[in-house]
């Protein structure tokens, strides 16, 4: 069951109320939730997914929630790293994301697909700084720029 949240208009009430929970959720101290008959401490991790999702609200952002099975088919792996299946495939087959294969059918770990991903993004950041620092332009000794 997917869900996506709409941000409401800025400068409304919600807006206020975002602001309010934003700081609540921010607080390092454990926050609890309480109806009339009792309370639950909230988890960090919901906490911080909860912030997430609250501060993509406050910035104007819709919000989807999708939850996932832990043990993915090879479609649902490619969906999530936003690659078509047979790609997904080489990428199993050669050993970049760990599987197994319990029948005729490949299984993938959630967590193994989302490490993958961190993998990929910091791969990119760092060719993306490199890249920037080898594209430093020369100065000439006035100090400008040539730029033919």
């Amino acid at each position: 069951m997917e869900q996506t949240v709409l941000p409401s208009g800025r400068g409304s009430d919600h807006a206020e109320h975002l602001q309010d929970l934003l700081r609540l959720l921010a607080t390092p101290s454990a926050l609890t939730l309480s109806d009339g008959s009792g309370g639950a401490e909230l988890p960090d991790h919901l906490r911080r997914l909860l912030h997430a999702a609250v501060s993509n609200l406050a910035d104007g952002t819709a919000v989807t929630i999708t939850p996932h099975r832990t043990q993915l088919t090879t479609q649902e792996a490619a969906d999530i790293l936003g690659i078509s299946r047979p790609t997904l495939i080489r990428l199993l087959t050669a050993g970049e994301i760990a599987s197994t294969r319990p029948g005729r059918h490949r299984r993938i770990q959630l967590a193994d697909v989302l490490a993958y991903q961190e993998r990929i993004r910091d791969q990119r950041r760092s060719a993306l700084i490199e890249l920037s620092a080898a594209a430093e332009p020369p100065t000439a000794p006035d100090g400008f720029v040539r730029t033919r």
